[in-house]
């Protein structure tokens, strides 16, 4: 099999990580036509890919070997570098493979790997999502990307089949931006969740108070849908309590390495941390609501 270039088109994708995400994300390059291989740690949640034509490797190495791009959809930095570095996956790519990873881990995390790639003629895009299994389910995910534009130009279409994808600058700037959507979604669903709580304690109802704003300046995607699960008290996990801490911690390492004072983002990174202590990790990051619920003496 031929070795592509720097420009050659995309046709056969790897896939490891398919989880939550992974899973809708690798089922809808399978249905666009591409070439899809899938690894996961748990072999069985690969195994459901292949009804829709996705060959199911035992390793990462054997999955990305004849790959022209790689995605990534890991749990965290960490597990992206061992994926890569230490289970052999890198060794096994082809030199004008581009590795996209859409996991949300750290900046300096993503440059580093970017650099150790690019050694061996291998490109690098960070590319983390927001949109959650809804998004990944109907191809409506938002992209942020960084790294060099000519990967991303190559990449384009496969990003097209998953979502709107956006170039916002060099290797880190992607997950950068993931960590900026992170902080406001993270920090709005507390707003969200204390407002509709004051409301509640006080003889509203929640419903009618969300009925209210809508429309107003304090409406929002998350009152539209998080506010909703609270009122329902829907908790079931889309993007987890943990995994909104985590996005959170990042944050604030980040703040840290460049000099760059979060005080509203340290304050949250408490609350759900508290949350977390409290068994509400695996519920979704909504379940904020519990924690300022169980404060305040409420049911």
């Amino acid at each position: 099999m031929s070795t592509p270039s720097l420009s050659s088109p995309i046709s056969r994708v790897a896939v490891l990580g398919i989880g939550m995400m992974g899973f809708p994300m690798a089922r809808r390059l399978c249905e666009a036509g591409l070439q899809v291989s899938a690894w996961n740690r748990s072999r069985s949640k690969a195994d459901r890919l292949a009804p829709f034509g996705a060959q199911v490797c035992d390793t990462p190495a054997e999955a990305v070997a004849q790959a022209d791009a790689v995605i990534t959809l890991l749990s965290d930095g960490q597990t992206v570098e061992d994926v890569l570095f230490r289970q052999g996956a890198a060794e096994a790519l082809r030199p004008a493979t581009v590795v996209i990873d859409m996991s949300s881990i750290q900046p300096r995390q993503a440059r580093d790997h970017a650099a150790r790639l690019a050694s061996q003629g291998v490109s690098h895009l960070d590319a983390p999502v927001s949109g959650g299994t809804l998004g990944a389910e109907e191809g409506t995910l938002v992209i942020m990307v960084g790294g060099k534009a000519a990967a991303f130009d190559r990449a384009r279409p496969v990003l097209d089949v998953l979502g709107r994808s956006t170039h916002v600058g060099p290797h880190g700037a992607g997950q950068l931006t993931k960590l900026a959507n992170q902080m406001i979604v993270g920090i709005t669903i507390g707003a969200v969740a204390e407002a509709l709580l004051l409301c509640e304690k006080g003889g509203a109802d929640m419903a009618k108070v969300k009925q209210a704003i809508t429309g107003g300046f304090a409406d929002s995607r998350i009152l539209q849908v998080h506010g909703q699960r609270m009122i329902e008290r829907d908790f079931a996990k889309r993007g987890a309590v943990a995994v909104q801490l985590k996005d959170m911690r990042n944050a604030l390492a980040t703040a840290q390495e460049i000099g760059f004072e979060a005080p509203i983002t340290g304050l949250f990174e408490q609350l759900y941390a508290q949350a977390v202590d409290h068994g509400l990790a695996e519920l979704d990051h909504s379940a904020l609501f519990v924690e300022l619920a169980s404060r305040n003496g409420m049911a």
